[in-house]
Protein backbone atom coordinates (compact mmCIF):
# COMPACT_ATOMS: atom_id res chain seq x y z
CA UNK A 1 0.00 0.00 0.00
CA UNK A 2 2.70 2.28 0.10
CA UNK A 3 2.49 3.21 -3.66
CA UNK A 4 -0.60 4.84 -2.25
CA UNK A 5 1.28 7.30 -0.45
CA UNK A 6 3.27 8.33 -3.25
CA UNK A 7 2.61 11.51 -5.29
CA UNK A 8 0.67 11.06 -8.55
CA UNK A 9 2.74 12.93 -11.41
CA UNK A 10 1.04 16.03 -13.20
CA UNK A 11 -1.27 16.10 -16.18
CA UNK A 12 1.26 16.72 -19.06
CA UNK A 13 4.43 16.23 -17.10
CA UNK A 14 5.46 13.35 -18.92
CA UNK A 15 5.28 15.10 -22.11
CA UNK A 16 6.90 17.88 -20.72
CA UNK A 17 9.64 15.42 -19.40
CA UNK A 18 10.36 14.06 -23.23
CA UNK A 19 10.33 17.45 -24.42
CA UNK A 20 13.43 18.62 -22.27
CA UNK A 21 14.94 15.39 -23.35
CA UNK A 22 18.57 15.86 -24.88
CA UNK A 23 18.30 14.18 -28.47
CA UNK A 24 22.10 14.23 -28.97
CA UNK A 25 22.50 11.21 -27.15
CA UNK A 26 20.28 9.14 -29.47
CA UNK A 27 21.67 7.60 -32.84
CA UNK A 28 19.71 8.18 -35.54
CA UNK A 29 17.79 4.95 -35.70
CA UNK A 30 16.78 5.56 -32.29
CA UNK A 31 15.47 8.92 -33.01
CA UNK A 32 13.47 7.57 -35.78
CA UNK A 33 11.66 4.86 -33.68
CA UNK A 34 10.97 7.40 -31.76
CA UNK A 35 9.19 10.06 -33.97
CA UNK A 36 7.48 6.43 -34.88
CA UNK A 37 6.50 5.94 -31.20
CA UNK A 38 5.48 9.99 -31.41
CA UNK A 39 3.35 9.55 -34.26
CA UNK A 40 1.37 6.44 -32.51
CA UNK A 41 0.52 8.81 -29.94
CA UNK A 42 -0.53 11.60 -31.82
CA UNK A 43 -2.88 9.12 -34.02
CA UNK A 44 -4.28 8.05 -30.72
CA UNK A 45 -4.80 11.26 -29.05
CA UNK A 46 -6.61 11.92 -32.47
CA UNK A 47 -8.92 9.48 -32.20
CA UNK A 48 -9.71 10.19 -28.43
CA UNK A 49 -10.77 13.61 -29.62
CA UNK A 50 -12.98 11.96 -32.86
CA UNK A 51 -14.59 10.01 -30.06
CA UNK A 52 -15.15 12.79 -27.68
CA UNK A 53 -16.70 15.01 -30.49
CA UNK A 54 -19.04 11.96 -31.74
CA UNK A 55 -20.23 11.31 -27.96
CA UNK A 56 -20.89 14.95 -27.46
CA UNK A 57 -22.27 15.68 -31.18
CA UNK A 58 -24.54 12.56 -29.90
CA UNK A 59 -25.71 14.38 -26.81
CA UNK A 60 -26.21 17.40 -28.48
CA UNK A 61 -28.50 15.81 -31.26
CA UNK A 62 -30.29 13.81 -28.09
CA UNK A 63 -31.08 16.91 -26.26
CA UNK A 64 -30.42 19.12 -29.12
CA UNK A 65 -28.30 21.66 -27.55
CA UNK A 66 -27.31 22.58 -31.23
CA UNK A 67 -30.85 24.16 -32.27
Amino acid sequence: MFEDLEPRPQRGEPLRALSREDLDVYSIEDLEGRIAALDDEIARARAAIEAKRSKKNAADALFNFGS
